[in-house]
């Protein structure tokens, strides 16, 4: 009985361990080929958003552009030629006047009696001068006669000669009397903009003073002074020779407020120490906006390019091996590609090799792309949403 027990108990156990055996090989079976299934199906590359741009063909400017200084177009230290009190001042502190307009009066009654006095001296030596010319008339016909000596007659001729003299000294003095009154009426030397009063009315004048009573700006028209590298210098040469070349200028933040003049002057020496040359451009200013002392923005146009390859600038990336763009494929993937990039204006770039018209190209979203990822367009506002969560 015991015999039948065990021998039962060891085939029970024998077709236990069967079927654990058939169980692991089948199991073992199921993951190997789940494991090929795997393989075999590889899962989708996620698409990367980005934001697309098309590159274009147009014209575009050639500029360069800087910080200027404007400068007023003339400026004028008025002095006075003769000295006296300041009696009268004609215009008020920051005053527009115009060329001849009256400024000062400085006291005329000494100049007006000096005058007086110089035009009576002339009147007699005048006289005398016409009396010493008609005794010497006389005293030549005398000595022919030997009524005379000619001693007496060359004393009456220098006489003559000498009253006549005196007369151009008084005519000299007359006239320098004139201008020292006229002097005493100062007028505006240009037209222009008054500065502040330095001497006030009531003060003594002293005749070429080192300072001076006001000082005038001409600021119609006005210049703009600015400088530019070297590297620009045979260009600007060439264009301008050519003919003038336009020049804007604009306050900082005010664009809108932009005006052109023209360049008027190329400086004849480089300046070694920063590599940069001067240059000025003249502009009308009739509405006053540009102001002496004023710092503006200069766009000096030197040419336009014609028929430019253009695409934004935030689509060029730099790499080891220089300039490059992602250019999207017709199956929505992207391939990186080298370009040559020749001017940069505003928020573009002008591509002289490695792109053509109408092609698209990256313009945002680069930094997890690389050759061959698929991508999908966004917006520029939705690519900064993103960004920002």
């Amino acid at each position: 009985m015991n015999e039948q027990r065990s021998l039962l108990l060891l085939t029970w156990n024998e077709h236990f361990f069967r079927k654990t055996a058939a169980l692991s090989v089948m199991f073992l079976g199921l993951s190997f080929f789940g494991a090929c299934n795997n393989k075999n199906n590889k899962p989708q590359q996620e698409a990367v958003p980005v934001v697309v741009g098309t590159v274009s063909q147009k014209n575009i400017p050639y500029e360069i552009k800087n910080i200027g200084t404007v400068e007023a177009y003339n400026i004028v230290d008025v002095r006075s030629r003769v000295g006296g009190e300041l009696k009268q001042v004609y215009f008020q502190e920051g005053q527009d006047v115009r060329k001849g307009d009256p400024l000062f009066l400085i006291d005329p009654a000494p100049y007006q009696a000096a005058m007086e006095g110089a035009k009576a001296n002339l009147a007699r030596d005048t006289v005398m001068a016409r009396n010493a010319e008609e005794s010497a008339r006389r005293y030549a016909e005398l000595v022919k006669k030997e009524y005379i000596t000619q001693q007496q007659y060359d004393d009456m001729l220098t006489n003559s000669e000498a009253l006549k003299a005196e007369v151009k000294a008084d005519q000299a003095t007359v006239e320098n009397a004139r201008l020292n009154l006229e002097y005493c009426r100062m007028t505006a030397p240009i037209s222009g903009r008054t500065g502040s009063l330095l001497v006030h009315q009531g003060n003594m004048v002293m005749a070429n003073a080192s300072n001076p009573l006001v000082v005038i700006h001409q600021i119609q028209p006005i210049y703009v002074s600015f400088t530019v590298p070297e590297q620009y210098l045979s260009e600007i040469r060439q264009y301008s020779a050519a003919g003038r070349l336009t020049v804007r200028v604009y306050p900082p933040d005010e664009e809108q407020n932009m005006r052109s003049g023209e360049l008027s002057f190329i400086d004849n020496t480089v300046d070694t120490s920063t590599g940069t040359i001067l240059l000025k451009a003249v502009f009308p200013n009739e509405d006053k906006v540009l102001w002496p002392g004023e710092f503006v923005n200069v766009v000096i146009l030197l040419k336009e390019i014609e028929n430019a390859v253009v695409i934004p600038s935030q689509a060029v990336q730099a790499g080891q091996d220089g300039n490059y763009v992602f250019v999207v494929k017709s199956d929505r993937t992207v391939e990186s590609r080298p370009v040559t990039i020749s001017y940069r204006q505003n928020n573009e770039v002008v591509v002289e090799k490695g792109l053509e018209p109408g092609e698209r190209v990256v313009t945002d979203g680069q930094f997890r792309l690389y050759p061959g990822a698929r991508i999908t367009e966004t917006t520029a506002l939705d690519m900064g949403k993103a960004n920002n969560q």
